[in-house]
């Protein structure tokens, strides 16, 4: 494994790294929202429940990154 990858798979693992995928998340929630909107405009029940699922998708996801989050503080040495 050459020292670049294994330095991105430790930012995956960093404070830093889920910050940076909790923000991704939250950010793909806009997109929900829209395709939510358009569907809603257009009445288009099949599109509603598509958005109904991708957001229960990132509701979930978002809930696991704050676990992880918590767990790293849970590490932190300064933290106690």
């Amino acid at each position: 494994m050459s020292a670049m990858t294994k330095k991105a798979k430790n930012f995956k693992k960093s404070k830093s790294g889920v910050y940076l995928s909790i923000g991704t998340t939250a950010f793909g929630a806009l997109s929900v929202a829209k395709q939510a909107k358009l569907a809603r405009q257009d009445s288009d029940t099949l599109r509603l429940i598509d958005a109904a699922v991708s957001a229960a998708a990132i509701v979930t996801g978002l809930a696991i990154l704050f676990r992880e989050l918590k767990r790293l503080g849970d590490d932190d040495v300064l933290l106690g």
